[in-house]
């Protein structure tokens, strides 16, 4: 059986709609191995689809066609720890372990670039499901069929305290609240600050990603639909954190904050408590620089 360890993912990180994201310490294990029929197990007793719609399976058969190889069946285990439909990669961390194991399966007839392409066709688009593959911070651009990606590894000692609602947030319903178009100025707005975000993420000037999260393309929009947002990024600012933003397509709430910033996590406990949402969430996470493993 094959062991696989995929790590959570924050996207966007900002003004990088669709092309930043960064692979983080959180993660999910998928076991997986053929078998006669379909075989899905959840350990931890996360509610996932039994039958061959689950996204593991699916991905996995996708492969298998591709290469033109049947597939009698698999059995799989899945540890759920990524939150579903939070924003924070869980439906990528599937997609992946799908293809992994899949390409595992086969004796790996598919390159780097060939996972890296096939996961963001299935997605939709790459800024979860590279960084899921390849850890560090990805930065990418899908043209449809191919990605055209850079990894960069990021040695920092900087905390990414992650804060989870008690509801979820589809990519669709996210997606609805967009608009269709934006002016000139706005896409100037976000460029500069895309470019920011890693030039400074990378070059230790932190002061710079207040600024370089600022958003004029989804932020905004999607903020009216997490009730409490601003309050999180408003108490975000007031603890001392360099950077807040919303992950992915939210509901989840990312605070970056300096290693000696220590108690900003039970602080930011407390904060919410006070707010009644004593029920979302609060994780202390750091950068994953390897992405998707095969684990013993």
């Amino acid at each position: 059986m094959i062991k696989i360890q995929i790590p959570a993912t924050s996207a966007n990180l900002g003004a990088g709609f669709d092309a930043l994201g960064l692979a983080l310490n959180y993660y999910n294990y998928v076991n997986i191995e053929e078998a006669d029929g379909i075989h899905i197990e959840s350990l931890d007793g996360t509610d996932v689809p039994k039958d061959a719609s689950n996204l593991v399976y699916d991905t996995a058969k996708t492969l298998y066609d591709i290469c033109g190889k049947p597939l009698k069946g698999l059995k799989i285990q899945q540890i759920n720890n990524i939150p579903m439909a939070r924003g924070l990669g869980s439906s990528s961390a599937c997609i992946i372990a799908g293809l992994v194991g899949a390409n595992q399966l086969l004796g790996e007839p598919m390159g780097l670039d060939d996972l890296v392409n096939l996961s963001a066709q299935i997605e939709g688009h790459p800024d979860n499901t590279a960084p899921a593959l390849l850890g560090g911070i990805v930065t990418a651009v899908f043209d449809g069929k191919c990605v055209h990606w850079v990894k960069q590894e990021v040695y920092t000692t900087l905390k990414f305290v992650v804060v989870i609602p008690n509801f979820e947030l589809k990519t669709e319903k996210a997606r609805a609240c967009l608009p269709k178009e934006i002016s000139h100025k706005d896409a100037v707005y976000n460029l500069s600050r895309a470019a920011l975000f890693s030039a400074s993420l990378l070059t230790g000037k932190y002061e710079n990603l207040r600024t370089a999260v600022h958003d004029r393309l989804h932020q905004p929009y999607r903020m009216e639909l997490i009730p409490h947002g601003r309050d999180v990024f408003d108490t975000a600012y007031s603890l001392g954190a360099y950077a807040a933003y919303l992950s992915g397509a939210g509901p989840a709430l990312m605070a970056i904050v300096d290693a000696d910033n220590e108690y900003f996590e039970g602080k930011m406990r407390f904060a919410l408590d006070r707010m009644g949402l004593s029920d979302w969430e609060v994780h202390e996470l750091h950068i994953d620089n390897i992405g998707t493993r095969i684990i013993n």
